[in-house]
């Protein structure tokens, strides 16, 4: 996204439109083609038409006839890519964002807003971004992925290989990634089809985009800690705050809570975490919302910092036993995903 204005044909001007009955009809102001609508069912040929007319770029126009520049070259496409000083992933300097022509509540927001993630971030700080993802994904299996992918894709084109012809697209490559997410998230495989329903929904930027939008969405509690591990900065984004267990004292530490990530909220506001120092002996217990939420038959909440003040004394690898089995005595049926982990900043790791 640039900065620059989208004005090549002064589509503001409504008169330019075509009279009725006009094989232009279906176009938006200026003349231009809406990658949007009943007129976008096929967006391969709509493409194809906007190359014929422009070339490898072309103006075109998105949900609510907000003006962008679409790059179909391949070329120009690695050039925009690899030319952070000229097209800028950061959406707050896109001109149509600055001057509110992209309104609050327009269907593709979720993608427009920004988001303090490695897709909206150049060099040092997506550099840093980048390296926790990194870091998680070598913690995979990769072995045990591959057997996952090679099933997975067996079981996709079984499913099309009798009729001797598919949209490889919308049949397979839609379907493998999430596929392979489940697996990695240990969720089940028939979420697969929905979160690919999901995203689709999104992209089309229909009325519903928003609500299948936010289930993409996921909340995450991050944690960055020194070299040290003498201090840990904390980011809440729609996860409840971790519990610091010190010296046989139980806080629960107050941070700022900011959106779930992927929700791509306008008006989420600047990202907020709090910092703390951490001594000798301190542990931090990170807790789902099934845990916090889980409720017994008179509908009272699980009291986890009670719990934890009581349980202070076990060994770390111990307490997430102990506080799921006090779970399900509160809690006869757990109705949440339940995730605990207890952190030992600086101390030897346990043998399992």
């Amino acid at each position: 996204m640039t900065p620059e204005p989208h004005s090549p044909t002064d589509t503001d001007d409504t008169r330019l439109g075509p009279p009725p009955g006009c094989p232009a009809h279906g176009t938006g102001p200026g003349g231009l083609r809406r990658l949007y609508g009943p007129e976008a069912e096929d967006l391969g040929a709509v493409y194809e038409k906007l190359r014929a007319e422009h070339g490898a770029v072309a103006p075109a126009l998105l949900h609510q006839d907000v003006p962008i520049w679409v790059v179909l070259g391949h070329g120009e496409n690695l050039h925009m890519v690899s030319s952070p000083s000229q097209f800028c992933k950061d959406s707050r300097l896109w001109t149509s964002m600055r001057d509110g022509t992209v309104e609050p509540d327009h269907p593709l927001m979720p993608y427009f807003a920004w988001q303090p993630i490695c897709a909206h971030a150049e060099g040092d700080e997506h550099l840093r971004l980048r390296g926790a993802v990194t870091g998680a994904m070598s913690t995979i299996d990769h072995r045990g992925i591959r057997r996952h992918i090679n099933r997975a894709t067996q079981h996709l084109v079984n499913q099309f290989c009798e009729d001797g012809n598919a949209d490889l697209v919308a049949e397979f490559a839609e379907h493998l990634p999430m596929a392979v997410i489940c697996e990695i998230l240990g969720m089940p495989e028939e979420y697969g089809d929905r979160l690919v329903q999901a995203a689709r929904d999104c992209l089309k930027g229909t009325e519903t985009a928003i609500a299948s939008h936010a289930y993409l969405m996921a909340t995450a509690l991050l944690l960055e800690f020194t070299a040290d591990a003498g201090a840990v900065r904390i980011v809440a984004c729609g996860h409840p705050s971790p519990v610091l267990l010190r010296a046989g004292r139980v806080t629960e530490i107050d941070v700022e809570a900011w959106t779930p990530l992927g929700l791509g909220l306008s008006d989420a506001g600047p990202l907020s975490g709090v910092s703390v120092r951490l001594r000798s002996g301190d542990r931090l217990f990170l807790a789902s919302d099934g845990v916090w939420e889980a409720r017994d038959t008179g509908g009272s909440f699980y009291p986890l910092v009670e719990r934890l003040s009581q349980l202070a004394d076990h060994e770390a690898p111990l307490m997430t036993e102990l506080v799921w089995a006090d779970m399900l005595r509160h809690s006869p049926e757990i109705r949440d995903d339940v995730t605990m982990l207890v952190l030992t900043p600086g101390a030897r790791p346990f043998n399992s």
